[in-house]
């Protein structure tokens, strides 16, 4: 097991070597991206659980109590925390500031997700980058030693390709993830948002 180990570490180092100077920041990309997509799965997961039915809701609002963390813990006990922590005890005001915890819960629904499509954005172009790179070291020894050292040529190529390949590698999951996330972030936005408009006859 541990020489199986040692063996897949030295060939994921020879592949970054393989590839160049450029992939240091696809990894370094890659794994800030990867951290906050699993920031929000686990986020947004949580958000889905334990949830209450608006006529519940409304009598946590009704009476001014928070709900039991351990029996509730969804989107809507997230909202109505966030509501009893800035409710002013005024029912005009109250209302105001029930659209007010509406848009706080749906910016925090919003955290990292356009950070998580820029980071996916940036991979494919560090690829073409190290393509770029790649081909011009190419070229370099193609004026040097003319294409008759094709050793020293397969290096150039061996970068260009596996930049590219990287690249695509990273940015490819990271498209469908934030896809993925955004489309749970908008249900749970739904939600609130008429949950925001059904609660206001209980405050």
């Amino acid at each position: 097991m541990i020489q199986f180990l040692q063996e897949y570490f030295y060939q994921i180092e020879e592949y970054i070597r393989s590839g160049g100077i450029v992939m240091i920041p696809l990894i370094f990309v890659s794994v800030v991206m990867w951290i906050l997509i699993i920031n929000r799965a686990f986020f947004f997961r949580k958000l889905y659980r334990k949830n209450m039915n608006r006529k519940r809701a409304g009598e946590f609002v009704k009476t001014n109590t928070l709900p039991n963390p351990s029996e509730y813990m969804g989107i809507t006990a997230l909202f109505i925390r966030e509501f009893s922590h800035r409710r002013s005890g005024n029912t005009s005001v109250d209302k105001f500031i029930l659209d007010e915890a509406v848009i706080s819960v749906v910016s925090a629904l919003n955290k990292h997700m356009a950070f998580i499509g820029i980071l996916a954005g940036i991979a494919p172009l560090l690829g073409l980058l190290g393509t770029v790179i790649g081909m011009m070291t190419t070229f370099d020894i193609i004026s040097i030693f003319g294409t008759g050292n094709a050793k020293a040529m397969a290096g150039g190529i061996s970068e260009a390709l596996i930049t590219t390949q990287t690249g695509l590698l990273v940015a490819i999951p990271g498209l469908y993830m934030r896809n993925f996330l955004t489309q749970r972030a908008e249900n749970l936005k739904h939600r609130i948002s008429s949950l925001g408009i059904y609660l206001k006859m209980y405050v």
